[in-house]
């Protein structure tokens, strides 16, 4: 099912937004703090949860023209990037100061909202071996039932998307030499199975000049 994945982590994940006015985007920070938690507190060496700001209709990034952590007692500047990336910091003094986050987006006409996504850090094509690719995808799986919750996870399973292996996009068109890897243009599918575990077996590439630009968990439904 198209998008159901991130529609899956915005019912499960999702926090009071509001607009202030017409300018503004305004979020609280115990949100956020709740599934950095979740990260912290978690054995990951390669998943993270980071969070976009996007425009409702299209999914495109909200372009950021400032944004602010605000308390009743202080303000400080929030850190984002070009696509709109918030790289919030992990604060309990921020949660327990019921912080809020304020932005103020480049196009007043931008309806925005929150999007949540499941990524990886510090994996790059070095690891595009099968131990490498099989660790990424159970720190995923765990990541995603982790932050789902013991109601979910444990209680109602059957609501959890079906993960198969994990989505990498490249700067350039590729294919690999192996059958459970499928790719269309720059886009590839890794379907993971229990044999790739301590395998350090590298995947042979039809490119060598190329980079990863995403790795998102494959979810086939």
């Amino acid at each position: 099912m198209k998008n159901s994945y991130i529609v899956f982590l915005v019912a499960v994940l999702a926090f009071i937004s509001k607009t202030v006015n017409a300018k503004e985007f305004v979020v609280s920070y115990d949100g956020f703090y709740d599934r950095l938690k979740v990260v912290e507190k978690g054995n990951f060496e390669f998943a993270r949860v980071n969070f976009y700001i996007v425009d409702i209709a299209t999914l495109e990034p909200c372009k950021i023209k400032k944004g602010e952590i605000v308390t009743e007692r202080s303000s400080s500047p929030l850190t984002y990037t070009s696509q709109a990336q918030l790289l919030l910091p992990y604060d309990k003094q921020l949660d327990k100061d019921k912080a809020v986050v304020v932005i103020e987006p480049e196009n007043p006409n931008h309806d925005c909202q929150l999007k949540f996504q499941i990524e990886t850090e510090h994996f790059g094509v070095q690891n595009l071996n099968k131990a490498d690719i099989y660790q990424l995808h159970m720190e995923f799986d765990e990541l995603l039932s982790d932050l789902s919750g013991f109601f979910v996870s444990k209680l109602m399973s059957f609501l959890l998307p079906e993960q198969k292996g994990i989505k990498i996009t490249f700067t350039h068109p590729v294919s690999f030499a192996d059958e459970q890897v499928q790719c269309a243009q720059m886009s590839c599918t890794f379907e993971v199975s229990d044999t790739w575990q301590d395998n350090s077996q590298k995947l042979n590439t039809s490119n060598a000049n190329i980079n990863i630009e995403q790795v998102t968990p494959w979810i086939s439904k």
